[in-house]
Parts: C-alpha cells; sequence; structure tokens
C-alpha cells in the first residue's frame, strides 16, 4: 500500500491523476470486488483540500523542471530515479527544510478538515465516510488484480497511436506533447488511421484469449468471484476469436 501511495503521489506532481491511473468505473458482484461508485458520489469529496505531498515529493516537484532542462534525452522514470539519488545523498539538514514545510502544510490540512468535518451533517459526514471506504476497496481491489496478473485491457486505435507518438516526442513537456499528438491524429490520412485501428482489433482479440485463460485460471484457484458473471462478456471473446 505504502508503493501505491508513492506512485499515486509522484503521478500528481508530474500532472497525472491516481483516477487515470486506477481506471475505475466497472461493478463487481462480491460486497468486497473493485467497487463500482455511483457519480453522484463524486461531488460529495470536493471540499476536502488536497493533502500536502511529503517531504519527497516536495523535492522532486522543485527539481524536475532542473533535470529536464538537463537531460532532456532522459524518459521521466530515469529522471525520477536520478532526482531519489540525490534525495538520499542530501544532508539530514537540508532534508529537514522540506521535512518541516511537510509537517506545517499537514497541520493545516488536518485542521481545515476538521473544520469541514465539524460543519457537516450526520448524514453528509455518513456519505463522505462511505465514499472513503469505496474509494480504499477500489485500491485495494486494483492492487490484488495487479499482483494476479490480469492482462491489460484491449488498447483503442488512438492509443496505440498516443502511445508509439510520445514515446518518439523529446525536448517538450507532457501537456505540449500530448496536444502535439492530438492535431497530428486529426491530420492523419484514413489510410493512415487504418494501420492503427488493425492493431487495435489485433489487440482486442489479444486481450480476448488472454482474459479467458486468466479467468479460467482463477477458477481453478477458487477465486471465481474475479470472473465476469455476464454471458455478453463470453460472446465478445468468442466473436473476437472468430474474427
Amino acid at each position: 500500500m505504502a508503493l501505491l501511495r508513492g506512485v499515486w503521489g509522484m503521478l500528481r506532481v508530474l500532472g497525472r491523476s491516481g483516477a487515470e491511473l486506477c481506471g475505475c468505473g466497472n461493478s463487481l458482484r462480491s460486497p468486497f470486488s473493485f467497487v463500482y461508485v455511483p457519480k453522484w458520489f463524486s461531488s460529495t469529496m470536493n471540499g476536502y483540500p488536497k493533502k500536502p505531498m511529503n517531504s519527497f515529493l516536495r523535492y522532486t516537484r522543485e527539481k524536475m523542471n532542473i533535470f529536464r532542462a538537463e537531460y532532456p534525452e532522459l524518459k521521466v522514470a530515469e529522471l525520477a530515479k536520478r532526482i531519489g539519488e540525490q534525495w538520499r545523498e542530501l544532508p539530514d539538514a537540508e532534508k529537514k527544510i522540506y521535512e518541516d514545510a511537510y509537517k506545517e502544510e499537514w497541520k493545516a490540512y488536518k485542521e481545515e478538515v476538521n473544520r469541514i468535518r465539524k460543519a457537516l451533517t450526520p448524514a453528509e459526514l455518513a456519505e463522505r465516510n462511505l465514499q472513503g471506504l469505496y474509494k480504499r476497496k477500489r485500491i485495494i481491489k486494483k492492487k490484488e488484480l495487479l499482483m494476479l496478473g490480469k492482462p491489460k485491457k484491449a488498447r483503442t486505435a488512438y492509443n496505440i497511436f498516443l502511445s508509439e507518438y510520445l514515446s518518439t516526442s523529446e525536448g517538450a513537456t507532457n501537456q505540449e506533447k500530448w496536444k502535439s499528438a492530438n492535431e497530428n491524429w486529426k491530420n492523419l490520412s484514413s489510410s493512415q488511421k487504418l494501420v492503427y485501428e488493425q492493431l487495435a482489433k489485433d489487440d482486442k482479440i489479444r486481450y480476448a484469449n488472454e482474459i479467458r485463460s486468466w479467468e479460467e485460471q482463477m477458477i481453478e484457484n477458487g477465486r471465481s468471484d474475479l470472473v465476469r458473471s455476464r454471458p455478453h462478456h463470453r460472446n465478445r471473446i468468442t466473436w473476437a476469436k472468430k474474427d
């Protein structure tokens, strides 16, 4: 769980939200499964302030642009690794500056949360507690499925193009790369997009075969609660195989 929180925080520093990583939204049957959260819950947490970043993430945010300018050829993962190495070698006196700043913000954060909670009615407080429970279950289930090796879902034609484009783009911020990728995708001819559409079809077949094999393995291991029960899922697998 600590590792997951660290990844979540790193993505926030780099401008990506936890929701993008999570890809939440599916409903499963077991009350202990990856719980679907109704849309009307999404507005209940808007009043809470964001949690402050810990000392290491604060340091990462401060140094990331500097390292990007110094090593434009390196990917984010490698930059983060170098920043981590520099953080470990940082004297305790310098680390304390970031740690003290985090403690001050954490204190202010807790005070604001307590102020908000005191102003809530019992019904509103219960609703927020339920939202927190659902969120924790989603995270736990996501981590469990990752450990069990559940296959990644099939990518769309655009997602395949985007992944290829971002991997070859250099010397620009993530936001600039995404904007440029969208413009390039719109300018592709029909024949050029057809290549990615065929790759997407192949990936759909790959996913159908892998998820079927994975679900059979889960049933053998006594984890049928992780297997999709709706009949049309089975039909989709059959159709994908025939295509």
